[in-house]
């Protein structure tokens, strides 16, 4: 029986911009990464450090300039534009800082667009997108548009919609950078629940206190990824 391949592996990742010419850039040097099924990993660096290179290049976003990435243990670099699209849609759900929920759908129908790109019957999509609601615990909220919801709920949609694919991979990109404390905290505690119902929660921050929530934390600074040293600071 073969053994389960991590949904990230990375190997001497690297990311030069205007590679050959004065004005190049190593935004990401040989980074080497391992996340396995059921993990929650955060990637804490200041602005600049790379660590928004790193999480396009896990996204499948952008392509390195060398080096490997298997996700999911589908090696990256052999999938062409329209594969690579697919990659994204089935294996990666995305949380942004921003929640990015379109404003004329209610939040039942902004979770259930993702179904939609890949044909499950409306009926259908309706159901799942209204488990996956309440999963983050706002079932009752189904009808209501993201200007009638709080921030932690419209974050929540988000998460809802991310994951309503079953995706391997929750990529989430400063998840509560727009939130109060209080709900930056819930959010955190709900990507702890998902991780012990088996989710792969991969946080990209700059907060070394949102970081220490997660099970492994990464340090990411000009471009070298690393364990961060306990008691560092960010």
């Amino acid at each position: 029986m073969s053994a389960i391949p991590p949904v990230i592996a990375t190997r001497q990742l690297t990311k030069v911009y205007s590679a050959g010419t004065e004005a190049e850039v190593v935004a990401l040097r040989g980074a080497d990464l391992v996340v396995n099924r059921g993990e929650f990993v955060a990637i804490m660096g200041p602005s600049g450090s790379g660590k928004s290179t790193l999480m396009n290049l896990i996204g499948c976003l952008d392509t390195p300039t060398s080096g490997s990435y298997h996700c999911d243990g589908v090696d990256v670099s052999t999938l062409d534009a329209e594969a690579l699209a697919a990659l994204r849609r089935d294996k990666i759900g995305f949380v942004f800082q921003g929640f990015n929920l379109l404003t004329r759908m209610d939040a039942l129908e902004n979770v259930a667009m993702p179904l939609g790109y890949v044909g499950i019957p409306p009926a259908e999509r309706r159901a799942k997108a209204l488990a996956m609601l309440k999963a983050v615990g706002l079932a009752e909220r189904a009808g209501h548009l993201p200007t009638e919801l709080s921030g932690g709920q419209q974050q929540r949609v988000a998460i809802a919609r991310a994951l309503v694919n079953a995706p391997p991979i929750l990529l989430a990109d400063e998840p509560t950078g727009a939130l109060d404390s209080k709900t930056g905290e819930e959010i955190l505690t709900l990507f702890k629940r998902l991780r012990d119902d088996g989710h792969t929660v991969v946080l990209i921050t700059h907060d070394a206190h949102v970081a220490e929530h997660a099970d492994t934390v990464y340090e990411i600074r000009d471009g070298v990824l690393g364990p961060r040293t306990p008691g560092a600071r960010a």
